[in-house]
């Protein structure tokens, strides 16, 4: 879908803990559409809220969006008002209060004001938008490959030193220190040794890693609880993880027990009790006892957002409800 080609361009795009966030989540009760070439909002009703106004477009966080306008980056209110004027090269999401900006090749914090409070200075280390997490934002200096972490006051409270490094997530971020993954604690310390040949986030006290060919799952004191046994893992999402055994796609509860058996070609994320899963080659969605409650009908399918979930047909792209009724037809 066209905003996360647009927090590739720009960026790059409910429980006690601090998850880290999922790319193209979008949790405001705006969702973003895409008609005439141009971006616009509309409520989970589908009432058009926003008008197709913009030449690209990315999901509210802290009540503001970043938005294209004339080839810049700007941020507009959940009125459609432009709340930051379109000055900066490029732009992320917002995220505890700040926004990475860049100007020129150097990537800055703006407030939502749209002051500069942390002067462009840092490169954008790849992977994901640079976004502040748990106080703390994965930034790469001028002076080196290497990623360290800075705190909202600008202060680089753990030094570059990583590989590569993503946002924190309930105390740990995962890191990568000579071709091995693993996880520190926010005072830089290695709470789980780099050991995996391959890792991701934490979600729902699980992250997917791999050893050799295989992918398993940890838990937050890096103890192997689900041994390595897929081809595939995705961290778990409504309390269900994507995983591929011998071709074929299912879902494993957090003991690592088939929930719903690999049948599919491919899937994507559980939420609000749904997931998009491809049957040769149209998209529908499950329940979580694997029953299809949405025939596959669709080229593409994402995962709900909390009432609505993005469908494609042909080139465009529209919104169903859980019961798979189009509240937004699709549009391009």
């Amino acid at each position: 879908m066209r905003w996360t080609a647009f927090i590739l361009l720009i960026g790059m795009a409910a429980c006690s803990r601090r998850e880290a966030s999922r790319p193209g989540e979008q949790l405001s009760g705006l969702y973003l559409i895409h008609q005439n070439g141009h971006m616009g909002y509309v409520d989970a009703k589908g009432n058009l809220r926003i008008p197709p106004q913009f030449d690209q477009a990315a999901p509210f966080s802290d009540g503001l969006a970043v938005v294209a306008i004339g080839g810049r980056a700007g941020y507009i209110d959940t009125s459609g008002r432009v709340a930051i004027n379109p000055r900066f090269d490029s732009g992320a999401p917002f995220s505890e209060g700040l926004a990475a900006v860049r100007e020129g090749s150097a990537w800055g914090f703006i407030d939502k004001h749209g002051k500069m409070v942390i002067a462009p200075q840092y490169r954008d280390p790849g992977g994901a938008p640079i976004q502040f997490s748990e106080g703390l934002a994965a930034v790469a200096t001028s002076a080196g490959p290497r990623v360290g972490y800075v705190d909202r006051s600008g202060k680089m409270t753990i030094a570059p030193q990583f590989d590569s490094a993503a946002q924190f997530s309930d105390g740990l971020a995962l890191v990568t220190v000579g071709g091995r993954y693993g996880y520190i604690d926010k005072d830089g310390k290695l709470a789980i040794r780099p050991q995996f040949d391959e890792g991701q986030n934490f979600y729902e006290d699980r992250a997917a890693v791999r050893s050799g060919q295989k992918w398993g799952y940890i838990d937050r004191s890096g103890k192997m609880v689900v041994s390595p046994q897929f081809d595939q893992a995705r961290g778990y999402s409504d309390g269900l993880a994507i995983v591929e055994a011998n071709g074929r796609i299912g879902f494993v509860d957090k003991s690592g027990a088939m929930a719903v058996a690999p049948r599919f070609d491919a899937a994507n994320d559980f939420s609000a009790g749904r997931a998009p899963v491809r049957v040769g080659d149209r998209w529908g969605f499950i329940d979580k006892n694997g029953k299809m409650v949405i025939t596959p009908q669709f080229d593409n399918a994402r995962p709900f957002s909390l009432t609505l979930a993005p469908v494609q047909l042909g080139s465009a792209w529209g919104y169903v409800n859980r019961d798979g009724k189009f509240v937004w037809n699709p549009t391009a």
